[in-house]
């Protein structure tokens, strides 16, 4: 009897293959959990270096920056920049900037003080009629650019000398204050002892724990959405961990917030803003178009959206915020004063690139922004709990915008080259 040799399979280049494979079922998991991880650091790099900085200024100070008081004197402090930097990226992504945001919002703090001081208006109407001047503001910038066509930059620098001398007359060089009680807490006022006086606030903690609810039912929801599609998903293992790291630093934010006052209405109106403009920048046409405008403005064009509308209406919006900035910085010093809004735009326009805003436009996300000002804020915090001159911290600054945008073209001539 004959013995037929076994023949051993070969692979498509020729190389023999063992029957049944040589291939570990563990490594093919590892190495799809691994390349998800990796992938996902790599598109959350902005997040990481703002726990980097946290991290770093918490060693730095020996754990003051993370007292409970420091944390929300951070969001107070820095509500009026996060604000800003919400209405810049968008400018951003179009293809624009806008200079002018600090004047605007010293002149509608200005004006604000003369409504709600001199004549003696109702708080509510003295908000009110200051967003409206905000709106006529953006207005005004919207049509020299979008119908004009002076570059925003012009339009904005020009803006910037005009609006700063106009908070002068409206001021007479002199300071406004003090502001109605209910307009002051606009920056300085905290949502807490609703159900009575707690050493930890309830109410924080329950509005920490729906915030987690709603992230892990909607992260679930996207899970099984993409999996019905047949799309890509992450592994199950690097899914959870995910939800759990984030959820514990949400419940780690709202204890420390709970432990102090509770809530502040600025990180409120905060809030409401970012769901607000997300939701605009991610499920509705007019962002699509703004993106689109930004990416490619001649292309737009010629697929039929109408640049100039949304050039003027990017401005109105611009202007609207600038004055809210601009009041939630008055209600916070509880005075409107000529020296306000100083350096507001150059904040903002940082917190945008850092948060990974293209030069080019096209490209940025409000989520990213926010976590720029953060970071911003977080630099300024560290750096004055250890005494550093102001100087130096603008130095720090500086180069810290300079590293954002070059990695940034680093990152724009890679992708080219491939």
């Amino acid at each position: 009897m004959t013995n037929t040799p076994t023949q051993t399979p070969t692979g498509p280049t020729g190389e023999s293959q063992a029957v049944g494979g040589n291939i570990n079922p563990a490594d093919n998991k590892f190495t799809n959990w691994l390349s998800h991880v990796l992938s996902d650091l790599g598109k959350n790099g902005i997040f990481i270096a703002l726990v980097a900085v946290v991290v770093l200024f918490a060693v730095l100070t020996d754990g003051i920056l993370l007292r409970p008081q420091n944390i929300s004197n951070l969001i107070v402090q820095n509500g009026y920049v996060l604000v800003l930097a919400i209405g810049m990226v968008m400018v951003i992504i179009a293809g624009h900037i806008d200079l002018s945001v600090g004047s605007v919002a010293a002149f509608v703090g200005a004006c604000s003080g003369v409504f709600a001081v001199h004549w003696g208006l109702p708080w509510w109407l003295a908000i009110i009629l200051s967003l409206g001047i905000g709106a006529l503001v953006g207005v005004w910038q919207g049509f020299w650019v979008a119908f004009v066509g002076i570059p925003a930059f012009i339009v904005t620098l020009a803006g910037m000398l005009i609006f700063r001398g106009l908070a002068l007359v409206v001021l007479g060089n002199a300071n406004i204050g003090s502001f109605p009680t209910e307009y002051r807490a606009l920056g300085n006022g905290f949502l807490s002892n609703v159900f009575g006086e707690f050493e930890v606030d309830p109410l924080t903690l329950g509005v920490g724990a729906i915030a987690i609810i709603l992230l892990i039912v909607q992260q679930v929801r996207t899970r099984r959405g993409r999996q019905k599609y047949g799309q890509d998903v992450e592994p199950m293992l690097w899914f959870v961990t995910k939800l759990v790291l984030v959820s514990a630093a949400i419940g780690w934010f709202a204890y420390a917030l709970a432990q102090y006052k509770g809530i502040p209405v600025t990180l409120i109106v905060l809030g409401l803003l970012v769901l607000i403009y997300s939701v605009v920048m991610n499920r509705t046409v007019f962002g699509r178009h703004i993106y689109a405008i930004g990416g490619n403005r001649h292309a737009a064009e010629l697929s039929g959206i109408k640049t100039r509308r949304v050039d003027f209406l990017l401005f109105v919006n611009m202007g609207l915020l600038a004055a809210l900035a601009g009041l939630i910085f008055t209600a916070r010093l509880n005075l409107a004063g000529p020296k306000a809004g100083d350096g507001f735009e150059l904040e903002a326009i940082s917190a945008a690139f850092i948060g990974g805003a293209a030069v080019q436009g096209g490209v940025g996300t409000i989520g990213g922004a926010i976590i720029g000002g953060l970071i911003i804020g977080v630099l300024n915090n560290g750096m004055s709990i250890m005494g550093i001159g102001i100087e130096w911290q603008q130095a720090v600054k500086g180069l810290v915008l300079l590293l954002a945008v070059a990695f940034d073209v680093y990152n724009k001539r890679r992708s080219g080259g491939r």
